[in-house]
């Protein structure tokens, strides 16, 4: 044993990868950005950009470096998510995966595969293709569950927002994270309330309908709140609806 490596044992050891769940948003649906694989294993499978550690990088290193050669994508921040470290999740040998995710604005992005993936595209995230390569469905629900959580005490959905947008593109968005829908009312009037959105002198062009006002979004006045802490919840509008059917009955009955 040379002195370089005195500290090397010779015993098996796992690979290390990282996999990347992207969200974007369009306006209208929640997406995931899944690559179709050119190679094998689950050669032409859809499957999350990522890839293996090399040897002089960090994992957060080697999530950026594979988002970028796999999808085109650049310039997004990541949070780590967890280690998935599942027995015989890769064919190949014993892989541990670092997953990562983050949260985009599709419109500022061109995708298009690279390196050894034969195609980037975006899904809508309630319309993934039924069977990923690897473990990667449990990924993206752990991800997804993620998202859900922390859109409660945070307001990440305007990561996936233009800088300008309206009430209804961001209701859509908060229930495309949670999948149920919200009261249209109860929802403009909260978010309203909390400060951190600013109404801009500016309407949808061309609208079908009463032309919809712009909003963007105050950060400074998110921080303040976050200070104090603060929750932001809905109910269901089915829940919601049930609720008041039963304080009807009960101000009958009395």
């Amino acid at each position: 044993m040379t002195k370089e490596n005195k500290f090397c044992y010779e015993y098996p050891h796992p690979a290390v990868t990282v996999d990347c769940v992207i969200f974007g948003f369009n306006g209208e649906n929640l997406n995931i950005l899944l690559i179709e694989r050119g190679i094998d294993p689950f050669k032409g499978s859809w499957a999350l950009p990522g890839g293996f550690i090399k040897m002089d990088e960090t994992a957060e290193e080697g999530a950026i470096r594979e988002l970028r050669e796999e999808a085109n994508v650049v310039g997004v921040f990541m949070e780590q998510l967890k280690a998935f470290s599942g027995v015989n999740r890769d064919p190949r040998e014993r892989v541990i995966t670092i997953a990562f995710y983050a949260l985009l604005q599709q419109s500022n992005h061109q995708i298009k595969g690279g390196d050894d993936a034969k195609k980037a595209q975006w899904f809508k995230l309630n319309g993934l293709p039924t069977e990923l390569a690897f473990d990667h469905i449990a990924i993206i629900e752990e991800a997804k569950s993620q998202l859900q959580q922390k859109l409660h005490f945070e307001p990440i959905g305007f990561e996936l927002l233009n800088n300008k947008f309206t009430m209804t593109q961001l209701q859509s968005l908060y229930e495309a994270i949670w999948g149920f829908t919200i009261d249209r009312r109860n929802f403009y009037k909260k978010m309203l309330s909390l400060g951190y959105l600013i109404p801009l002198d500016e309407k949808v062009e061309d609208a079908k309908h009463r032309a919809a006002q712009y909003f963007s979004f105050k950060s400074e006045k998110y921080d303040e709140l976050k200070e104090k802490g603060f929750i932001l919840e809905f109910k269901p509008i089915a829940e919601a609806g049930e609720k008041k059917k039963s304080k009807q009955h009960e101000n009958n009955i009395d």
